[in-house]
């Protein structure tokens, strides 16, 4: 154990090393990028004159945009890092920039006139000075000099910039004056860490350090903070472009505001991908609601350019205000202050609701209004809590002691193991709540009728194709990357039909395209359905209803397209789905937040046995923890048989000295006479009982190749007695000869080390594929495995090498399969060791000639890799003049 402790040891700090130096050089792009953008408006403002600009708006705006890009790249990668200032700081910029040079390219472009510059730019402008104050007197307060210029510096110049908007000529000197000092403090500060970077830490100007490993530490533990901060910055972006109509400030919603909506709505589905990331459901699916607002206000805001007025439909506001209120409720386990600020966002929804024309009246105006101050409120509180020792309390811990009072109520433990194990290639929290969510959202919307209205003029099409078809999608994209195969093609396939649906029915299309055309593709949506729900019967009772319900939906499409809709059929088909959409969000969230009781989401109607069970019954942990591989151990040492990873594929091991077990694998893989199982062993010193009985060329052999991917096919003898196999043995190998393994693994040798040598054969049904993913453990060996060590992928698709050594006194080898170790490479290896042998020459190992003691074989033990003896046409190397008897294993 102190062996794999020290080796991952080792590995960790040089890993950290790495990511140091690439989080410092992060540091260094992001401070030049926002030096950068800082020089070019600097010089446009000083250049610049009343009557003509330096740069054109045109350019002005690309060159923004590029740079906007840069910075949320830095901040992206140093929010994962949990450098949460520097992090909020890049990103607040980038969304700064973003929405000015769209704001700019569209003035340069004269899709908006000239005149419209002021009204476009004053309410972003407005929000963002508020909020780079709010930041930069953070940062002030916990004294980080450089980061609080920066941002004061930023909004000191949005502030002056308002000014010369206002008044021609007034106020374009003070803002080049603030952007000359951010220029070089940027300038200073980047360069200096650069240097640093670069110099591996020798060269370090004074006042450009990182923080030490103490102040990141206390950082992390503060969770995605950064990612907060950037989400209520967004949401302050917006409400300052809906309440400044109401305010007078600018005189109406226009298509000069879209470009500030857009962006928030792109960042804060970037910030919900973030949560995702965090482990953090309930946040990610509050960011995906504020985004879909977001969207929703931007087309509106777009429809002023075509002189059309929008019409909300009731239904779907009430429905979201619904949402927002039971989120709301939710999120008071992480604080009161968060589910309080949630609260706002269900009010909004329902002065949607009240008011037909939406966002261009003044009660969501008002309320807008009202967001503003409490999204200021927030970001000062989430910042200062980020950073300071001493914090704000926001009421956390309050809605976990009212549970507690509660009889029958018990709370799941919310750490960073409530989402594992990690099913697929990336570590994301369950997006179920947010795709039920956004298919109650999309059928809802769509129950609303056109009539004789201009379908562009009736907001649902933002509704159904962000709501049901962009987050779904990105629902869809993360329960892949867990590895959630079902729910990813659910989502994804859903996200497309909303989106095509939607788009033809409001896009106004419509109207023009139904017929042949349209039914063909529903069919096809409903032959892919079908699929879908024949897979649900697997699952349980509510993904069927779910699935089921939703190919009525697609009937009532077909019907619609060839002209014999029933009068009806589609609002009722559609409210059934939004009902079971609302129960199945409302049973993944109950779930998620209580571990008893639970809302029933149903068994499966249809049980094949023994299959995809494994990851419901046995324990699935991860590889990579010390404790996760005793776990293991325990239940092979009882008599069980686990799946594994290797420096190949996935095997299926049990300890030789339980017969059992051994027994049991063989039967489990069904494992062919002529394929038989190999045994794997941690090091060579757990052959020390049996060495007197074995080849010295081959022990010095062994010593030479392990650990390595190559597998020994080596006579069978009596040294097989000492490993407590008994009648199990004539499972391994074949009565002629064995496989015997010391795989490349840490994981695997720190096992073996654990239970002692054990019997190895693939994690496959005889003449299926190689198992290369934990998933697939479950998949083909369901509920018959006793536990499953995940570690995602396998490293390799190749098999091991097997070679041939049941006559290597001869002095030659065979090769049964060249897989993973190339044939020169093994030969190579070999006649070192006979070099070796003939200069007499012995394996320092096995020097001393004491006798056999009379124990059992050293439980000491490691890994499992392949259990490859042979394949069906093994040839031998022609470094071996004969043929060992044939011997066919399972490729490992």
């Amino acid at each position: 154990m102190q062996l794999y402790k020290s080796a991952a040891s080792r590995s960790h700090g040089s890993t950290s090393t790495t990511m140091t130096a690439c989080h410092s050089l992060h540091v260094s792009v992001g401070i030049l990028g926002i030096s950068g953008g800082s020089l070019l408006l600097l010089v446009n403002n000083y250049a610049s004159s009343p009557d003509k600009d330096f740069i054109s708006h045109t350019a002005l705006g690309i060159l923004l945009l590029i740079i906007a890009a840069l910075l949320a790249y830095a901040g992206v990668c140093r929010s994962l890092s949990h450098v949460q200032l520097f992090s909020s700081l890049c990103l607040t910029v980038s969304g700064l920039w973003c929405g000015s040079g769209l704001v700019y390219v569209l003035v340069g472009q004269e899709v908006l006139p000239a005149t419209e510059l002021r009204s476009s730019l004053v309410p972003g402008l407005a929000a963002f000075t508020v909020a780079l104050l709010i930041i930069g007197s953070v940062a002030l307060l916990v004294k980080k000099a450089v980061l609080s210029v920066i941002a004061l510096g930023i909004s000191l110049a949005c502030a002056h910039q308002i000014a010369g908007l206002s008044a021609a000529g007034f106020g374009q000197s003070a803002t080049a004056a603030n952007y000359l000092l951010v220029c070089v403090v940027g300038v200073y500060f980047g360069f200096g860490r650069l240097l640093s970077t670069i110099t591996h830490g020798k060269v370090e100007p004074p006042g450009t350090g990182l923080k030490g490993k103490a102040e990141l530490k206390s950082e992390h533990n503060h969770g995605c903070n950064d990612a907060v901060a950037v989400g209520v910055v967004m949401n302050l972006l917006s409400a300052s472009v809906l309440a400044c109509p109401l305010l007078g400030v600018v005189p109406r919603l226009s298509t000069g505001h879209v470009p500030w909506l857009w962006t928030a709505g792109v960042f804060q589905i970037g910030m919900c991908v973030l949560f995702y990331r965090a482990m953090d459901t309930l946040a990610a699916t509050f960011y995906g609601f504020t985004a879909l607002l977001k969207f929703a206000e931007g087309y509106c805001a777009l429809l002023s350019f075509y002189s059309i007025q929008p019409l909300s439909p009731v239904p779907f506001p009430v429905v979201f205000s619904v949402l927002f209120f039971i989120l709301a409720l939710f999120s008071c386990q992480k604080s009161l202050l968060e589910g309080l600020y949630q609260l706002f966002f269900a009010a909004y929804c329902i002065a949607i609701a009240v008011q037909p024309q939406g966002f261009h009246q003044g009660g969501t105006q008002g309320v807008q209004a009202a967001i503003f101050v409490a999204s200021a409120i927030m970001l000062l509180i989430t910042t200062f809590n980020m950073l300071s020792a001493t914090m704000i309390p926001t009421g956390r811990g309050y809605f976990k002691a009212l549970v507690n009072r509660m009889q029958g109520l018990t709370l799941r433990v919310h750490d960073k193991e409530l989402h594992t194990p990690h099913l697929g290639y990336s570590k994301y929290a369950d997006a179920e709540v947010l795709g039920h969510a956004c298919n109650v959202l999309a059928a809802f919307a769509v129950t609303a009728t056109v009539g004789d209205r201009n379908p562009l003029s009736v907001l649902v099409l933002p509704w159904v194709v962000v709501a049901g078809g962009a987050l779904q999608l990105l629902c869809g994209s993360v329960a892949f990357a867990r590895g959630k195969t079902f729910e990813s093609t659910v989502f994804i396939l859903y996200g497309v039909m909303w989106t095509v649906w939607g788009l033809t029915r409001y896009g106004g299309l419509y109207g023009e395209t139904r017929g042949f055309s349209v039914a063909v593709g529903v069919i096809s949506f409903m032959l892919f359905n079908f699929l879908v729900t024949a897979a649900a019967l697997f699952l349980n009772v509510a993904w069927f209803a779910y699935a089921f319900t939703f190919q009525l939906i697609l009937i009532s499409f077909l019907l619609d397209a060839v002209g014999a809709l029933p009068y009806g059929y589609d609002i009722g088909v559609t409210i059934i789905f939004g009902l079971i959409s609302f129960y199945c969000f409302l049973g993944h969230i109950f779930n998620g937040t209580f571990q008893s009781p639970q809302i029933p989401l149903g068994k499966p109607l249809v049980k094949l046995s023994g299959v995809g069970g494994g990851n419901n019954i046995c324990p699935h942990v991860p590889a990579r923890k010390v404790s996760s591989v005793q776990q293991i151990a325990e239940i092979m040492k009882n008599g069980g048989i686990c799946g594994m990873p290797t420096d190949t594929v996935y095997v299926l091991v049990a300890a030789c000295n339980r017969p059992d077990a051994v027994v049991k694998a063989f039967k489990v893989k069904k494992q062919a006479q002529d394929r038989p199982m190999s045994m794997w062993i941690s090091s060579i010193k757990q052959l020390e009982p049996v060495r007197h009985l074995l080849s010295p060329l081959l022990l010095d052999f062994m010593e030479a190749a392990w650990p390595s991917s190559i597998s020994m096919v080596i006579p069978r003898g009596p040294w097989m007695d000492i490993l407590g196999l008994e009648d199990a043995a004539k499972h391994i190998g074949t009565p002629q000869s064995i496989a015997i393994r010391n795989p490349d693994c840490a994981v695997a040798t720190h096992l073996m080390h654990l239970v002692g040598p054990i019997a190895v054969t693939s994690a496959n049904p005889t003449g299926e594929a190689d198992t290369t993913h934990h998933n697939q453990v479950y998949a083909k060996l369901g509920d018959k495995v006793d536990g499953v060590l995940c570690d995602g992928p396998s490293p390799e698709n190749i098999a091991s090498t097997v070679v041939d050594c049941t006559k290597i006194e001869t002095g030659h080898i065979g090769f049964f399969r060249v897989g993973l170790i190339p044939k020169s490479k093994v030969l190579q290896i070999f006649e070192e060791v006979q070099r070796r042998h003939r200069q007499g020459l012995n394996n320092p190992a096995f020097e001393d000639e004491l006798p056999l003691p009379d124990t059992h074989l050293s439980s000491g033990a490691d890994n499992t890799s392949e259990s490859g003896m042979g394949s069906e046409n093994s040839t031998p190397s022609s470094a071996s003049p004969e043929q060992s008897p044939d011997l066919r294993n399972d490729s490992l």
